[in-house]
């Protein structure tokens, strides 16, 4: 009887193991799915509107965040959130923010500078539909803006216009592979360590990096907590963006600009 119980024990145990490991897969799925319907929603709001939207702060509501409103100057360009309200996006919380498959909220970024303008330059640029609509599609982001790298320990180390090492760097400052706009989820682990302090404690650095509020993030596949040799720690957040590229034509394509 004891073996009997003790192969049932095991047989309970994988199958147990493979329904969560099948539920992982679906949710990571399901929050890519919803990652890639938000960059189309920035996308559509663009065409819309002929320009971005601001992220939106985590201490109001899920709509776009700017000061004096109206202006496209954006007050959390790199550690904001979707601004769901403002794009009519779905899934959201009571306060309107956009939702992941983990119900945590689904972050953006925005570029904020530019350069290589023939002609004016007045920014806000990506963010306000005057100027950019008056500086036109030579300017790209600027080279110390939005930048993602495969890791967060190299040396040398990420910063704001560098990913460290030329490897390291998943886009780059060539006009069709600077990035206007990120949009991220945090991941199933999120509530574990929900700033850059504590990811940074938790001997998260990727993750961390993510939530610091520059202009640097990194993206990868997943890194289970059981894994000592990875230098960045336990990684589950899932990131895409918008390549300059992609965006002016977006735009170019409805009309919208030159």
């Amino acid at each position: 009887m004891a073996v009997v119980l003790a192969i049932v024990g095991l047989l309970l145990a994988g199958a147990m193991y493979t329904l969560s490991a099948q539920m992982e897969q679906r949710a990571r799925e399901d929050t890519q799915r919803r990652l890639e319907q938000a960059r189309e929603a920035l996308l559509g709001f663009a065409v819309a509107n002929g320009r971005l939207p601001c992220p939106a702060s985590g201490a109001t509501t899920g709509v776009e965040a700017d000061a004096p409103v109206g202006s496209g100057t954006c007050t959390n360009p790199y550690n904001g959130f979707l601004p769901a309200i403002t794009l009519g996006y779905q899934p959201v919380d009571e306060q309107g923010f956009a939702l992941d498959a983990w119900n945590n909220r689904i972050r953006y970024a925005v570029a904020q500078t530019i350069n290589s303008c023939v002609g004016t330059s007045t920014t806000p640029h990506f963010t306000s539909k005057a100027n950019l609509k008056q500086n036109g599609m030579s300017c790209q982001p600027g080279t110390n803006d939005l930048l993602i790298c495969q890791s967060s320990v190299t040396a040398p180390a990420p910063a704001p216009g560098s990913c460290g090492p030329a490897g390291n760097a998943l886009s780059n400052n060539s006009p069709s592979g600077t990035v206007v706009a990120v949009i991220f989820s945090p991941g199933k682990d999120y509530a574990l360590a929900t700033t850059a302090a504590a990811a940074t404690a938790a001997g998260k650095p990727d993750e961390a990096a993510n939530l610091d509020n520059n202009s640097v993030f990194i993206s990868h596949t997943p890194t289970p907590s059981d894994t000592p040799a990875a230098g960045g720690g336990e990684f589950d957040d899932m990131v895409i963006w918008i390549p300059v590229g992609t965006f002016y034509g977006r735009l170019a394509s409805a009309g919208v600009l030159p």
